[in-house]
């Protein structure tokens, strides 16, 4: 028989349930603890999901480590409680599957990090976009060199709501299409920009700012991202459009790529390029290519590659805390920027 993992959920919100349920379909994990504040919420879950008695369902941290033989857990709650939780977990030994950010604060990252190497255990963020096969096959095409030389990246991302009052739009959804250039371009950031518009929750105004790294939470954000070979990244967020929008692309002499996730065909290859014809300049070369890509969940892959890491004793090469501490650093450094009305910020 394999070897089994024992983990608990803690937090079972949104996200948090979706993370129960993969888990609960892993034919390696035995998912023995639930912990969440609401206790309606563990008993709906209790029928949902048609959990047995043996798992506990539990309102309070102390519950948890009652529990015997528990390896792991997986933290879906609040941005603001994650160094905390984290830390204990790690503590205790216990390796850590965390949702994204890992904390909002880099030197916290960095503690938790070394924590984890010295305690030998997994610490992984859940950066699900690094786990989408349309990410996956988009950095394949990117390395190729079938776009030519890279000029520039863009991306959207909007919707109406959920307005967070924890973090403001840069930090609830900026975090994605970094990581996504990130990983296409195999590189990081130099310097940063960031401008903002607040609408609903500014300064001075009740629950604005609530546990936020900036006084007041950006309903509007426009990012500028500069690599070291000078490839500038646009991307625009707003958690207040009724136009949503999950689309980016990247341009280069010969192509772009666009990873649209609003379409039927979520990665298109647009082939194209511009010729000097005597004084005029003439597009050639154009034509469009879908390209496939696997369909399964990301969220699964995520939950898979955690428990493999845990079963070969390796940190994840894709979405370690490492990784997570490095895009911790780019927000940090983007709401300096946004603080001093769009100042460049080195990272």
């Amino acid at each position: 028989m394999s070897e089994q993992i024992s983990i608990a959920i803690v937090g079972v919100g949104r996200w948090g349930v979706h993370l129960l349920r993969n888990f609960l379909a892993h034919p390696q994990v035995n998912v023995v603890g639930i912990l969440d504040n609401h206790s309606e919420r563990l008993a709906t879950l209790r029928t949902e999901f048609n959990l047995p008695a043996s798992v506990l369902l539990a309102t309070e941290w102390l519950e948890l480590e009652k529990l015997s033989g528990l390896t792991a857990l997986a933290i879906a709650t609040p941005a603001t409680t994650h160094y905390t939780l984290i830390k204990k977990a790690l503590e205790k030994g216990y390796h850590v599957l965390a949702e994204k950010p890992l904390t909002l604060n880099s030197q916290e990252c960095e503690e938790l990090c070394q924590l984890a190497e010295h305690q030998k255990l997994i610490l992984m963020v859940d950066h699900t976009y690094l786990f989408h096969p349309a990410v996956e096959r988009g950095r394949n095409v990117v390395e190729s060199g079938q776009l030519g030389n890279l000029r520039y990246g863009y991306s959207t991302r909007t919707h109406l709501g959920p307005v967070r009052q924890d973090v403001d739009a840069l930090w609830d959804l900026a975090i994605h299409d970094i990581a996504i250039f990130n990983t296409w371009l195999a590189d990081t950031p130099k310097t940063v920009q960031a401008t903002g518009t607040v609408w609903l929750q500014g300064a001075g105004e009740q629950g604005a700012g609530l546990n936020s790294p900036i006084p007041s939470l950006a309903d509007l954000v426009w990012i500028r991202l500069t690599y070291p070979n000078n490839f500038s990244a646009y991307i625009h967020l707003c958690w207040l459009n009724p136009d949503k929008q999950r689309r980016l692309g990247i341009v280069g002499s010969q192509g772009s790529l666009i990873f649209d996730e609003m379409s039927l065909s979520p990665l298109t290859l647009i082939h194209g390029a511009i010729a000097k014809q005597g004084n005029l300049f003439i597009p050639v070369n154009q034509s469009q290519e879908v390209l496939e890509i696997g369909k399964s969940e990301p969220l699964k892959q995520v939950c898979n590659h955690f428990i493999f890491c845990i079963l070969q004793n390796q940190p994840s090469p894709i979405s370690s805390g490492w990784v997570g501490k490095k895009l911790v650093e780019i927000l940090s450094a983007l709401t300096q920027s946004l603080a001093q009305e769009g100042r460049v910020i080195r990272v």
